[in-house]
């Protein structure tokens, strides 16, 4: 018999929070157990449609959940107990502010008798992480609870989505009380004015090379489609905000490349000498700006975005319209040709191919080497997930993403996501490929989740770049302080070996034909595998060696 959804009555206030996630469709949740909230995991136990992901610590959980939400466009959920749990959770929650993702984080609370007795495992949970949420609340009455949750729910997917953060006390959680629930989220999609639209068609017909920067409001309104028809409508080269990669197709005649860490001056070019920018749903990060460098005062900014905070914040634009990208390509469309010439989008799509291409040449680094093999042997729609490292630099200036929904990193430059980060996204696309890139730093901050990938039979591919040492810091302290090391140097770990001791497949590389045979084992095999990956840790960035910075001699 079917569960009627949303239903009213008498129930705990545990039994009412997983109501409310089935009013709102969720069927994953991701968890550290704590005995704070118990009364909620009972009621989830009690609950078939929603399954529970039991990780090894609450930043995985978190991580994970973010990828998931990332990936399906649903808010990821994530239980935590008390100061301890969300504490470890709050690299997610901050992950999930920066990248805009909808997260909402149920972290259990001491008693509330105990309150301001220094309890526990006690902490003010909504002020700690206020600076990381849209919106934080704890719940001290049971009957709000459909109220509060249900809110959660809305404030986590609407405008710039976000992290919603909501407190339970333990004793309020097995309380009775006659519980009401409103319909499930209708998230709105507004559409700009026909004035703006106007207004953006006469700064079309007066520009000559105008440029898109795509960002991730593109992805979370699903109008990847639309954004690769306008740009070829009207010929405008098409740059992706920081990791933001698959917004559009890299083998477009159009795709002029990523605004990144250390990206090459071909694709900051393409910007610099555009007279007019269309920021479309990004918010122009540190990095996609570089350095909040670009765009420059004298060129035209058309800045549109879901959320009326983000437009402004950082450069006020000639034209500002709060709207969802879906609805603003599709008004977009509809503005007459203005004859801009294809040449300048297809010159500037040509000099990113330029400097992205992946033909073998003498003298290429593994790691290069390795992205020629997984763009040669992954499914155009395999999903890659990546941590913050330089390693990454090469697959964000090499690996050509063809299609949509098959990228997923931090923004926030949050180490150890890559791979709870793919569990997220395997969970959300179980017939995809799903692989993970990190470096062994990273790696070793949430390594132990891959014991989660063998329990659950959560089939991922983790990459393991092992250099050892701390890659990022070490090049920025040969930049300023060359050759004074300190810190940065990290031991050997077998990596593979690690992974067998936890039941998943385990191989160690050291060539591009290694990696290659090692890559082929494990898509067969289906099950969780990790390639640990040996490389020099002389050729510490995509541009630079170790030499070559210390010859600059601190110069930058």
């Amino acid at each position: 018999m079917k569960k009627e959804h949303g239903r009213s009555g008498i129930m705990t206030a545990a039994q009412a929070i997983v109501e409310c996630m089935i009013n709102e469709g969720i069927d994953k949740v991701f968890c550290v157990p704590g005995e704070s909230y118990l009364p909620v995991l009972d009621s989830l136990h009690d609950e078939p449609s929603v399954h529970v992901i039991s990780a090894r610590q609450e930043g995985g959980a978190a991580f994970m959940a973010e990828a998931y939400a990332k990936s399906t466009g649903k808010p990821g959920v994530v239980l935590a107990t008390r100061a301890v749990g969300a504490a470890n959770a709050s690299i997610g929650i901050h992950t999930a502010l920066q990248d805009s993702t909808p997260l909402v984080v149920f972290l259990g609370q001491v008693h509330r008798s105990f309150r301001g007795r220094e309890g526990f495992q006690e902490a003010d949970l909504d002020r700690y992480l206020d600076q990381f949420t849209k919106w934080s609340a704890e719940v001290n009455d049971p009957a709000r609870m459909p109220e509060i949750v249900q809110r959660a729910f809305r404030v986590a997917q609407t405008g710039r989505p976000g992290p919603v953060v909501v407190s339970l006390p333990e004793d309020v959680l097995p309380l009775e009380a006659d519980m009401h629930f409103g319909p499930p989220l209708r998230r709105p999609h507004p559409a700009p004015s026909d004035q703006e639209v106007q207004l953006l068609g006469d700064i079309l017909a007066a520009v000559d090379k105008p440029v898109i920067i795509a960002g991730g409001g593109v992805k979370m309104a699903g109008a990847e489609d639309l954004l690769l028809e306008f740009s070829e409508k009207f010929h405008m080269p098409v740059v992706t905000a920081f990791r933001r990669h698959d917004v559009f197709p890299h083998d477009h005649a159009f795709y002029a490349g990523h605004l990144g860490l250390g990206t090459n001056k071909e694709i900051i070019t393409t910007v610099k000498e555009a007279d007019c920018v269309l920021a479309l749903g990004t918010r122009l990060s540190e990095v996609t700006t570089q350095d909040y460098s670009l765009p420059h005062r004298h060129q035209k900014l058309v800045h549109v975005d879901i959320s009326d905070e983000t437009i402004g914040k950082v450069f006020p634009p000639d034209l500002g319209m709060v709207a969802d990208m879906g609805e603003a390509l599709k008004k977009f469309l509809k503005l007459p040709d203005v004859n801009l010439s294809r040449q300048w989008a297809e010159e500037r799509g040509w000099a990113y191919q330029a400097v992205s291409s992946l033909k073998p040449m003498e003298g290429d680094p593994l790691n290069k080497r390795v992205i020629r093999v997984l763009a040669e042997k992954l499914p155009e729609d395999a999903i890659l997930t990546t941590d913050a490292g330089n390693f990454a630099g090469w697959l964000h200036a090499f690996y050509p993403f063809r299609k949509k929904h098959t990228f997923i990193g931090p923004t926030s430059g949050a180490m150890g996501y890559g791979m709870p980060g793919a569990l997220g996204a395997k969970l959300a696309f179980p017939e995809k490929a799903v692989v993970s890139l990190s470096g062994d730093g990273g790696f070793m901050m949430t390594g132990q989740e891959l014991e989660t990938a063998v329990r659950y039979d959560i089939p991922v591919i983790s990459l393991v770049f092992n250099n050892k040492m701390y890659g990022t810091i070490r090049m920025h302290q040969e930049i300023h302080y060359p050759e004074k090391v300190l810190g940065t140097d990290l031991g050997q770990i077998s990596f593979a070996a690690f992974a067998r001791s936890l039941g998943a497949d385990g191989y160690t590389v050291e060539t591009e034909a290694g990696f290659s045979s090692a890559l082929s084992q494990a898509l067969v095999k289906q099950r969780p595998a990790l390639i640990e990956i040996k490389t020099d840790k002389e050729q510490i960035s995509v541009s630079s060696t170790i030499s070559e910075l210390r010859k600059r001699g601190g110069n930058g």
